[in-house]
């Protein structure tokens, strides 16, 4: 069997890309390597791109420049969820980060393996979560 190395990319698909954008830069502390009017492209760690796309501007086959190639269409709906990893020493500096933005915390694990998770919601309604080391056996 052919080996994987781990998820690169990570969408979610979002109404509007300034408040989406607004939320994830201002909130979330993350800086855009590439954008345009339908996307916007995130380093998230560990070598994992955050990409979030408008609703519905990715239903045609993009053709790249420079005969590059295509990416096909692709789309989503609903409300997604996506878990970052942080530090256990930095749970209580993200806790203050979301109450200082007015972000609700609406759950709390405490896993077996000695992991934590926080969870929340982005401004189209995806449920966000912060988790510590000990939450899967790989993480």
């Amino acid at each position: 069997m052919p080996m994987l190395n781990g998820v690169l990319e990570t969408a979610l698909y979002v109404a509007d890309m300034a408040r989406a954008r607004t939320f994830f830069e201002g909130v979330m502390g993350l800086s855009p390597f590439n954008a345009d009017h339908r996307f916007t492209a995130y380093d998230a760690g560990a070598s994992t791109v955050l990409l979030l796309f408008r609703h519905g501007e990715t239903l045609e086959t993009v053709v790249l420049p420079d005969e590059m190639g295509t990416i096909p269409p692709h789309d989503g709906s609903g409300r997604v969820h996506l878990a970052f990893a942080i530090a256990a020493r930095e749970l209580a500096a993200w806790e203050g980060q979301l109450e200082e933005h007015g972000i609700a915390i609406e759950g709390r694990t405490h896993w077996p393996r000695g992991g934590e998770s926080l969870y929340f919601r982005d401004p189209d309604g995806h449920l966000l979560e912060l988790a510590t080391p000990g939450v899967w056996p790989t993480y």
